[in-house]
């Protein structure tokens, strides 16, 4: 049974042949039982009447029978059953109760609705201009009319009614489902940027600072026996960075914990970025820093990315260019603020063997664009590395 199984493509069991005919086990129970019942119903209409059908009496009961076992098919073949039936009870000059199943199921499984109204007009206007045995013969016209308009329109408007309930129902769970589909695809979006977002600010405080702690630790151990003095303040340096990593791991585990109103309110200034090269500088680095424009305080989201992108950048100078001659250039704009930084090319290879992943430049054109700023970093074309970012202020 599990070979079979696996070529009919439905593990570990077999397929189920009533699943184009019924969607559910209660359907298809509740079907077969009104076929049943209104066969024997029908059956007994048709044997006991008192009056004369068109047909033999054994025929008509027959053919009640018949027509009340195809009530298996309405909820698949309303349109050909409405006919079927309809057809067969004109030419038998009977008919049952189940006629009033299959005008309910015409309306409630049938489509278009044009088609529905059509069938049915066109039963009630052949019952009128073919009445069968079973019509009243002492009443007049006008009763007969208006009582078979009675019963061919009360089912199929409670069957157009309850076909377009169950649509609104379908259509609501369907837009349930997707309202749902869509959350979830949100959720994960929601999670994939908080990840995101936790690996930059994880980056920038673990990474960038104990790159350059590890750069003043080479510097440290060189210097350990000659120059003990140097060796001293070098220590405290490395101490220092190591409290402002452990301060900036803090706001990060704050955010993480609180949100964005964790972080502190003051932004990073020219003189924060000036501290950022000094440190270079006492690592060995030979960088200079140029800032041109007014300078005044910045917004916080704005200066903590320029911040970021001068402390990046020249952590991959320590990283991949070692002691090569660089420049930071900031200009103060009106409307922006533009970072450059650009190093030459180094002339030994790094000596302290620093690992790199490539995520810090990910993070920084993240935050820059997150912005609506314009970020680039390349090679030069003289061996260096260039590193430009525009940051755009606010409107006032």
């Amino acid at each position: 049974m599990e070979r079979y199984a696996r070529v009919m493509h439905l593990p570990g069991r077999w397929p189920n042949p009533w699943s184009r005919w019924w969607a559910t086990r209660r359907s298809r129970a509740l079907d077969i039982a009104l076929a049943l019942g209104m066969a024997v119903g029908d059956g007994l209409l048709g044997w006991f009447a008192y009056q004369e059908f068109w047909l033999p009496r054994p025929v008509t009961t027959a053919g009640n029978v018949v027509l009340a076992l195809a009530l298996v098919a309405r909820r698949r073949h309303p349109v050909a059953l409405a006919v079927i039936t309809t057809a067969v009870s004109t030419a038998m000059g009977s008919g049952g109760f189940s006629f009033l199943v299959v005008l309910y199921s015409l309306g409630a499984y049938a489509s278009p609705r044009g088609l529905v109204i059509t069938i049915a007009a066109a039963g009630y206007l052949l019952g009128l201009l073919i009445p069968g045995a079973t019509a009243p013969r002492d009443v007049s016209a006008l009763a007969n009319a208006s009582f078979g308009l009675g019963f061919t329109a009360l089912p199929v408007v409670l069957g157009l009614y309850m076909g377009a309930r169950k649509q609104l129902l379908a259509s609501l769970q369907e837009r349930a489902a997707r309202l749902e589909r869509e959350q979830h695809l949100l959720a994960e979006r929601a999670r994939a940027e908080e990840r995101t977002r936790i690996a930059r600010e994880m980056h920038d405080v673990v990474a960038n600072r104990v790159s350059v702690i590890v750069v003043h630790a080479g510097a440290l151990k060189a210097v350990a026996a000659r120059d003990p003095r140097r060796a001293a303040e070098t220590a405290a340096v490395i101490g220092d960075m190591g409290r402002q990593a452990l301060e900036e791991l803090r706001q990060v585990i704050g955010v993480l914990r609180q949100g964005e109103e964790a972080l502190p309110q003051s932004s990073p200034a020219v003189s924060d970025i000036r501290g950022l090269v000094d440190q270079s500088g006492a690592a060995g680095l030979r960088v200079e820093l140029d800032v041109t424009g007014e300078e005044r305080p910045m917004p916080a989201a704005v200066g903590r990315t320029v911040y970021r992108l001068v402390q990046e950048a020249l952590t991959n100078v320590h990283k991949h260019a070692g002691d090569a001659d660089t420049c930071v250039r900031l200009d103060l704009l009106p409307e922006a603020v533009e970072v450059e930084v650009r190093n030459q090319a180094p002339a030994a290879p790094a000596r302290h063997n620093l690992p790199s992943g490539g995520n810090g430049l990910v993070g920084l054109r993240e935050r820059v664009t997150a912005l609506g700023g314009a970020f680039e970093a390349g090679p030069t074309g003289d061996g260096g590395y260039r590193l430009h970012a525009r940051v755009p202020l606010p409107a006032s």
